[in-house]
């Protein structure tokens, strides 16, 4: 290919179509980091590893990817995106039930949580608090 028949192809897309190769480009970048993330983390630790970030980019790129795969009416991408998107909220669901995120706020007692304000147990007998003389 040519630096003329580039620039032909270049002029004879619209605006549109440049946005939407942009939007493309971007989302496979966004995809693609995930690799990075993956292959930073592996490296790091000397051993195969999986870090949180991968999911998050995944999702990310993944739904770009299928914004992009749509618009270009293209059903195996479609396909393909899609069930990646299944995957990867199920597994950003399993780490945000791993960190407990439906648990409240850090340092509020849940139910059954609430431990005693004073005194301490020691062998499942209750120490009373001393008072400071």
């Amino acid at each position: 290919m040519s630096a003329g028949s580039l620039a032909q192809w270049w002029a004879d897309k619209s605006t549109a179509e440049l946005v939407w190769l942009g939007i493309g480009l971007f989302a496979q970048l966004m995809f693609s980091m995930r690799f990075l993330i993956q292959w930073i983390a592996t490296e790091r630790a000397r051993a195969s590893i999986v870090p949180e970030t991968f999911w998050y980019f995944s999702f990310v790129g993944g739904l770009m990817l299928l914004s992009y795969a749509i618009h270009r009416m293209d059903p195996v991408f479609i396909i393909g995106q899609a069930t990646g998107l299944i995957i990867y909220s199920r597994n950003i669901y399993f780490i945000w039930q791993g960190k407990g995120v439906d648990k409240g706020p850090p340092g509020v007692p849940m139910d059954g949580d609430a431990k005693p304000s004073k005194g301490f147990e020691v062998d499942g007998l209750r120490e009373p608090a001393r008072s400071k003389a």
